[in-house]
């Protein structure tokens, strides 16, 4: 999710699960702009292809959901193991929220 001045988008492929009634009801209802990527145009955005692919394979089409709330702790749990665990050779081979962890680490305090 990125935040503009006033208004918070996100970018979405045009993959079923990203196009709906449902979403576009509940993105209009948070003030969310849907920002589409050109359909066949996966170089539009190839991070977001990749985790869009990896989100589908790895958690959507892996699991039944018998309801919201289960979806929301599956969505959840493969999230948390995506960022906190599992290694990202294009970061050095760690989880994002180690690199987050590192940066944050270097950077110098702000003095009052």
């Amino acid at each position: 999710m990125s935040k503009g001045s006033s208004a918070t988008a996100i970018r979405v492929d045009q993959g079923s699960e990203f196009v709906s009634r449902e979403l576009d009801l509940w993105a209009y209802q948070r003030g969310v702009t849907l920002d589409l990527s050109w359909p066949g145009k996966p170089t539009d955005n190839a991070f977001i292809e990749s985790l869009n692919g990896k989100f589908r394979a790895e958690c959507l089409n892996a699991h039944w959901f018998m309801s919201l709330d289960d979806a929301r702790a599956k969505c959840e749990a493969w999230r948390r193991d995506y960022n906190e665990v599992r290694p990202h050779s294009g970061i050095g081979n760690m989880p994002p929220a180690s690199l987050v962890k590192s940066v944050s680490a270097m950077r110098p305090t702000p003095t009052e």
